[in-house]
């Protein structure tokens, strides 16, 4: 499946699958796309029990089970705030110092 650049979720395949997957490897909540819930049908009781499944329709639904927080809008002042800022100076290096990474 995908988002597609308005955001609508699109249907995946091999839901029952990658539903089995997500189980085995511990997850606890699933989001799946809202066309895909009719496939549910062929997914095992005690995997729908164990797992919280929640279809999405959009980018939005997903982000809102993603972030922890709400979104806010980013007020942007391009004057105060250049895109390209100047670069920090960097002091010559004399060789006698140790710089690790």
């Amino acid at each position: 499946g995908e988002i597609t650049l308005r955001g609508r979720v699109t249907a995946i395949g091999g839901l029952k699958e990658k539903l089995l997957a997500a189980l085995r490897s511990g997850v606890k909540t699933v989001l799946i796309p809202q066309e895909n819930e009719k496939d549910l049908a062929d997914v095992p009781d005690n995997v729908k029990g164990a797992l919280e499944i929640v279809p999405i329709s959009t980018a939005d639904e997903a982000l809102k089970w993603a972030l922890t927080g709400s979104l806010t809008a980013v007020e942007w002042d391009e004057v105060a705030e250049p895109l390209n800022p100047a670069p920090a100076t960097v002091p010559p290096i004399d060789g006698s110092t140790v710089v690790s990474h």
